[in-house]
């Protein structure tokens, strides 16, 4: 992740504008004095920096719940910041260079709000969650050029290798988003989806709500298939089969296949190394038989009147509430220069949604975005605003 390391942190007079890089405000961390976050906006996104004080020197980064799209617009801020406080750096691993020219052409890489406002219904779509060195996303690309791919990836470095290959092949038929999946299949229209591929999902042994695989991802994914779309999972973890298999086969009407040792046309860098090592690729392929509702969600995201005292709220810190089929946490609790700001997690147990939420003079907002609009986040957002209606 792109920093920088600095002897001495310093703020400054906010809000300020360098190298079209605006700063905000700043936010600190009621509980731990040395965290704070600059609200940051360059090229139409919003985010935070986040700083960390540490002993005898500082960190900069960004910040993990509202990393923007580009890693461009990361090293900018970063960068601008550190001349306009006039930080000392002491170590750092962000680029001078200009914007990556593949970069600078694609169109490819989305915000869920361009998904969230007109999903693309006009061909048929196929989805791969996860999709690692892109192999096989850019070989199905490639191939079927009538059908649009969207790729769902948080790992900076692949996202950025795909984006460049798909300018290097001209591909036109491929989108690329850095978001939660089990989040996004929330709003897919349904009907539409000709395939879904989870190739070698992280296991999560230790950690099974984690796992893409679950009773409510297949019911989404059984929503947004076409009759005779299919969920393939492709795994080399004897566990995850198993328990993925149990999964699938507890649903009243389901069709299965299940490959071992199957080929395929295109395969990672991992699987190749997998199969040296003679260990075995598990298939568990759900085709989809029934046609389903279409996609109603009715809501939104306004607040009434915040009623809550500053130490009222400050007193959420660390706060969870649970109402049936959701939650909400308050993480942690920031001070800023107009009131105060909550650091949230909310919605479902097993795909929760994260942000800020900011409280100034009585008002909220929600920070950088509002959430996806799904039906667990709109549940999760009656239930807050009658919490800090007090």
């Amino acid at each position: 992740m792109p920093h920088l390391h600095i002897k001495e942190f310093k703020e400054i007079e906010l809000p300020a504008v360098y190298d079209d890089v605006r700063f905000n405000f700043i936010a600190n961390n009621v509980n731990h004095s040395d965290e704070k976050l600059i609200s940051t906006s360059f090229e139409g996104e919003d985010f935070f920096l986040l700083v960390k004080e540490e002993e005898n020197r500082s960190l900069l980064k960004t910040d993990k719940l509202t990393r923007p799209a580009s890693i461009h617009n990361v090293h900018r801020a970063l960068l601008a910041y550190a001349k306009l406080a006039d930080l000392e750096i002491i170590a750092s691993n962000v680029p001078e260079a200009k914007k990556n020219i593949h970069l600078q052409e694609e169109t490819a890489l989305k915000k869920i709000d361009y998904f969230a406002n007109n999903f693309p219904t006009d061909k048929e779509v196929r989805i791969e969650v996860g999709f690692g060195s892109g192999r096989h996303l850019l070989h199905q690309a490639a191939n079927n050029p009538d059908v649009l791919f969207i790729g769902i990836e948080i790992h900076r470095p692949s996202i950025e290798q795909v984006l460049k290959q798909s300018v290097i092949q001209k591909l036109d038929n491929l989108l690329v988003l850095d978001y939660d999946a089990r989040l996004f299949m929330e709003l897919v229209p349904s009907n539409i989806v000709g395939a879904i591929y989870v190739h070698f999902p992280v296991p999560w042994d230790k950690k099974p709500h984690r796992r893409v695989i679950s009773t409510s991802f297949i019911e989404e994914a059984r929503r947004v298939l076409k009759v005779g779309g299919t969920l393939e999972l492709r795994t080399d973890s004897e566990n995850y089969y198993a328990y993925s298999y149990e999964t699938f086969i507890a649903f009243n009407k389901t069709t299965l296949h299940i490959n071992k040792n199957r080929d395929i046309a295109v395969s990672s860098k991992y699987e190749d190394r997998w199969k040296k090592m003679e260990k075995n690729i598990y298939d568990v392929t759900m085709i989809n038989d029934e046609l389903s509702d279409a996609l109603e969600i009715n809501g939104d995201f306004t607040f009434s009147e915040c009623k809550l005292s500053y130490e009222e709220i400050i007193a959420l810190n660390d706060k969870t509430f649970k109402f049936e089929d959701g939650f909400i946490h308050v993480e942690r609790v920031y001070k800023t220069k107009e009131g105060a700001m909550l650091r949230l997690s909310m919605g479902s147990f097993d795909r929760p949604e994260h942000l800020y939420l900011i409280v100034a003079d009585g008002e909220l907002r929600y920070y950088p975005e509002l959430p996806l609009k799904s039906r667990s986040n709109l549940r999760a957002h009656k239930h807050l605003n009658e919490v800090l209606n007090g």
